[in-house]
């Protein structure tokens, strides 16, 4: 056997034996870190879909949980509050009425959510004023979505030579609609 085939097969040995292994672990640490976010996500919701409202100790907690994964997470809330709007044939005549409503959604995203749960005063994290309170038939969801490259990616961008247009290996898309008022 030639000195380049000695040198092929120590590559491959080496391939077969040290990284397909450490390969295959990462993608199930990936796969464990999924289910624990996936856990985080759908608690969170339900509970805020249960109660009705998001405490500063709810979110934190739920961040929290999130990072004993060892990955940092970019974390969107959506809130979509239901509104009903009389239908006027003149909507500056109240005598049109036309014995109907429009449904419609107002959205209310991560930053506004923020801005309620932590606002910048020195009101204590269980005051009233800090609980971002929604209503029976709103629409509440979260998208978590991983902001780091995890070891696997790391690993398959090695093997395969490149370089992968996107980190994203933990996308946890969960919501529904507010089914109480607890507060």
């Amino acid at each position: 056997m030639n000195y380049f085939g000695k040198v092929y097969v120590a590559i491959l040995a080496a391939l077969v034996l040290y990284l397909w292994p450490a390969s295959e672990t990462y993608e199930r640490q990936d796969d464990v870190s999924y289910m624990l976010a996936f856990k985080a996500v759908t608690n969170f919701v339900d509970a805020a879909r249960d109660k009705g409202y998001i405490t500063p100790q709810a979110y934190n907690d739920f961040i929290n949980e999130l990072l004993l994964t060892g990955n940092s997470y970019d974390v969107q809330l959506e809130h979509y509050h239901k509104r009903y709007n009389p239908v006027y044939t003149d909507p500056a005549n109240p005598a049109t009425f036309q014995n109907k409503f429009n449904v419609d959604y107002e959205g209310f995203y991560t930053n506004q959510i923020m801005a309620i749960l932590f606002p910048k005063n020195t009101l204590p994290k269980n005051s009233e004023a800090r609980k971002y309170k929604m209503s029976v038939g709103d629409y509440f969801s979260v998208k978590v979505t991983n902001k780091n490259r995890t070891n696997a990616t790391i690993i398959r961008d090695m093997l395969n030579f490149g370089d992968s247009a996107s980190n994203t290996r933990i996308y946890v898309p969960y919501g529904g609609m507010v089914m109480n008022e607890d507060y």
